[in-house]
């Protein structure tokens, strides 16, 4: 087994994380990134090579693969960078994994599943908490009802963003995905922000969610088969009042002048959750099969901090698949690992409701 891959976007708060831990595991990440000042930093640190590449230098992207057989971009927001990391890694016969939660850039990574088959290459994007312990928990509650038609998923995370996750969502406003989106039919449909609610119990009592974008409305489709899929988040209800009634504001958040200033103050904040807040903070996730005679199947997970848990979960599947582990084409986490996936990552509990 290989200890060496490309980690895309070490300097980032989450790759930097990745990185540390990742050593700490025994691996030898080669850190990548447009920086050249940050990477050597980080790199001379830890004692690991490093390689500058802009993402938007193909050959560059190349020569940082070179030969080793996988690269884990951490780089967001994933919409600019995702393309051309996972085409560098078809050209240079790498498996590519990312931790995006993004529903564009899982719809893109599927549309090259024939290219990756192709290629003999995984494609594999969401190791994280985007989208490994929901899109788990959905392919666990999908066997327990074999013909299931809707599925519905809900999340309450510990709070607390990163600067890559907060410029990311700004992205969005200004991409035209400040909107919600649910699946209907097997299709993405979109749908007003906060288009609805309902209580959901995570083993702790009935909590009000909210309908959210996440990035399982793209990948619990194919990893599961049902055709309806919504997601809920546990937002506060502020939040849910400026979503709801605050639509009209939608446009002026997508200007560039105004997502240009708001990118500006979040740069100035802290770059992300402290390890205090990550070693203590807790996540929750609820999922729900239901078929067309209304018999259901649900179950509920706990698991750690959200970066906590993406840097464990990253850490897994890049483990694994240097271990040979691999499925060539397009994959989500639970097609490539199965819905257990999650059980082996410290911290984390199920529970289904027949338990």
């Amino acid at each position: 087994m290989t200890m060496e891959f490309v980690l895309y976007g070490a300097t980032g708060y989450t790759g930097e994380l990745i990185a540390r831990r990742a050593v700490a595991r025994g691996l030898s990440p080669v850190l990548a990134g447009r920086s050249a000042e940050p990477l050597a930093r980080i790199a001379a640190e830890l004692g690991l090579a490093h390689r500058v590449a802009a993402v938007d230098d193909s050959a560059a992207l190349d020569r940082a693969i070179g030969d080793l057989p996988l690269v884990l971009n951490c780089a967001g927001p994933f919409s600019r960078t995702a393309d051309a990391v996972a085409e560098a890694c078809l050209r240079r016969r790498a498996h590519y994994l990312d931790i995006t939660g993004e529903m564009a850039v899982f719809e893109a990574m599927a549309a090259r599943g024939a290219a990756a088959e192709r290629a003999g290459v995984m494609l594999l994007p969401g190791v994280g908490f985007d989208v490994v312990p929901s899109d788990c928990l959905a392919a666990h509650v999908a066997q327990k009802l074999p013909g299931a038609t809707s599925l519905a998923i809900a999340i309450q995370g510990s709070g607390g963003l990163s600067r890559g996750t907060a410029i990311t969502a700004l992205e969005g406003f200004g991409e035209g995905r400040g909107s919600g989106a649910v699946r209907k039919n097997g299709r993405i449909v979109r749908v007003p922000p906060a288009w609805k609610t309902r209580r959901v119990d995570f083993g702790t009592g009935p909590v009000l969610v909210t309908t959210m974008p996440w990035g399982d409305v793209a990948t619990a489709y194919y990893s599961t088969g049902i055709p309806d899929v919504e997601v809920y988040m546990a937002i506060p209800a502020g939040v849910r009042r400026v979503m709801t009634y605050g639509r009209f504001l939608l446009p002026i958040l997508a200007s560039s002048p105004v997502r240009r200033w708001l990118t500006a103050r979040v740069r100035r904040g802290s770059s992300g959750p402290s390890a205090e807040h990550r070693a203590r903070g807790r996540s929750r996730f609820w999922a729900e099969a239901r078929d067309a005679a209304g018999r259901t199947a649900s179950a509920t997970l706990t698991a750690p901090e959200g970066y906590e848990f993406t840097v464990r979960a990253a850490i897994e599947c890049v483990s694994r698949a240097l271990r040979g582990e691999v499925r060539v084409g397009f994959q989500t986490p639970s097609m490539a690992y199965g819905a257990d996936l999650v059980l082996s990552i410290e911290g984390v509990q199920r529970q289904t409701d027949s338990e």
